[in-house]
């Protein structure tokens, strides 16, 4: 139950800070295609998610002893993605930057998820993620990031 009321309570507190800041209509294009990948990852759309990834895509999640390129996370995002069910989730951008067809997004997020066994867990932390527009869309090229908390 603490849980439950700490997601909310960030949510809460992150909202105030969203609404603070003013977007430029390409920072706001560039957030929305974040919270589309989002969402298509937090509903289990494996494919969705990963047609957001550019070939040329190198990450590197806290934690791991080497970045990632695309197929290395797509193995990564297939194995673990249908391993729990996604029930709340909260992105909130920190900073958005965008330069002609370049862009970044340093953001917060928090997650409540439950597994196979039913059991529910919580997780929040920061990410960046680097973009590159291709034709109309906005892709990953890169990204970093991870949980700040057990």
């Amino acid at each position: 139950m603490r849980k439950v009321f700490f997601v909310s309570f960030l949510f809460f507190i992150v909202t105030l800070n969203l609404n603070a800041q003013q977007w430029t209509p390409e920072q706001l294009e560039v957030w929305k295609t974040v919270q589309t990948y989002t969402d298509l990852a937090n509903k289990g759309d494996v494919e969705g998610f990963l047609s957001y990834f550019d070939e040329s895509f190198s990450g590197w999640p806290m934690g791991s002893d080497a970045a990632h390129n695309k197929a290395t996370r797509a193995a990564w995002i297939k194995y673990f993605l249908p391993l729990s069910k996604n029930l709340l989730s909260t992105i909130t951008p920190e900073a958005i930057w965008v330069k002609d067809n370049f862009a970044f997004v340093h953001y917060y997020y928090s997650d409540v998820s439950k597994n196979a066994d039913g059991k529910v867990s919580s997780e929040s932390g920061r990410w960046t993620d680097i973009l590159m527009k291709k034709g109309n869309k906005w892709v990953m090229i890169g990204d970093h990031g991870g949980k700040t908390s057990d």
